[in-house]
């Protein structure tokens, strides 16, 4: 057991690059953890850790050990944490990604009731507008849209989000809204740069008949986010394209007003994706069957492709 309290020690310290936050997520001080670090690497006889008093990275040996050890070491906590509490009952900590509003707004509300209905199961929350790698980054689930999926990995939907157009009241009042998109040329834009390839996003717009249309406007302000171009948007800075599910709350506020109503920027997948393995742990494969019914039963899904 000794060993493996030491593997404990340096998985949870090379996840955290802390000695003190490993140990909050053990329940232990960070001199133990610290201790077991460096009798794991007595054991072994190299170096794990680069220390100083600022800053903690793993060595290369410490990353192949790493690489090597810590899926399989989290599958068998789980393994140990489900027989503790009976065969097939959830337990253990659960990695999440979520993007930033999404997750806040839609997602934490639903994990809150997983999280009542399964107490031995402690949600891990990692907020991040990035896509992340599910096996190396040792991610039990990532909820997010736009995902590449790559091998091994597998998608649910959970909703299609629709793009629209909106302003601020204030902003319209000063410039109507314009009834076509060849009208969108006048008109300032909050428009957004892809965190995937840095370029900004073109405008193209399509209608109920199946038309399309690239829609030209003149950049007031340029953005990698949408929750801040919604905010922008609010401001009065211009006429933005949103994701539904971040106009949403604006909309229902009045903040924002949405305009060409019958031309949108399409939709795309909002999906939760997981490893394909074969044996999915109960606490993830239900956490998943959780969410996709839960965005069923609270509307979300309707709302986020709204026409």
């Amino acid at each position: 057991m000794e060993l493996g309290s030491y593997l404990d020690a340096f998985v949870a310290t090379a996840d955290e690059r802390s000695f003190s936050a490993a140990a909050r997520r053990l329940g232990l001080t960070p001199a133990a953890v610290s201790k077991s670090v460096a009798r794991l690497e007595a054991k072994l006889g190299v170096r794990l850790f680069q220390r100083s008093t600022r800053s903690m990275a793993l060595t290369t040996d410490g990353e192949r050990l790493y690489g090597q050890v810590r899926v399989p070491w989290r599958d068998i906590g789980d393994a140990l944490a489900e027989l503790r509490q009976g065969a097939g009952q959830p337990a253990g900590m659960l990695k999440v990604s979520l993007a930033h509003a999404i997750g806040r707004q839609y997602i934490v509300p639903l994990v809150e009731q997983f999280a009542r209905r399964h107490p031995a199961v402690v949600p891990d929350l990692h907020f991040d507008n990035r896509q992340v790698d599910l096996v190396a980054e040792g991610f039990d689930v990532a909820i997010g849209g736009g995902i590449e999926l790559s091998e091994g990995v597998i998608a649910r939907e959970l909703a299609r989000v629709r793009l629209v157009l909106a302003a601020a009241p204030s902003y319209l009042r000063d410039h109507p809204a314009p009834g076509q998109p060849d009208g969108l040329a006048r008109h300032r834009g909050v428009v957004r740069r892809s965190l995937e390839s840095g370029r900004v996003l073109p405008w193209i717009l399509r209608n109920a008949a199946g038309e399309e249309v690239f829609a030209a406007v003149r950049p007031a302000a340029v953005m990698n986010d949408p929750e801040a171009m919604a905010r922008a948007a609010a401001s009065g800075m211009g006429i933005a394209l949103l994701p539904l599910p971040h106009a949403l709350p604006l909309l229902d506020s009045g903040e924002l007003v949405r305009i060409m109503p019958a031309w949108h920027g399409g939709s795309r997948a909002l999906s939760i994706y997981y490893s394909s393995r074969k044996q999915v742990p109960a606490k993830t494969r239900l956490f998943i069957d959780f969410i996709v019914d839960g965005f069923r039963r609270s509307g979300h899904a309707a709302r986020f492709d709204a026409p």
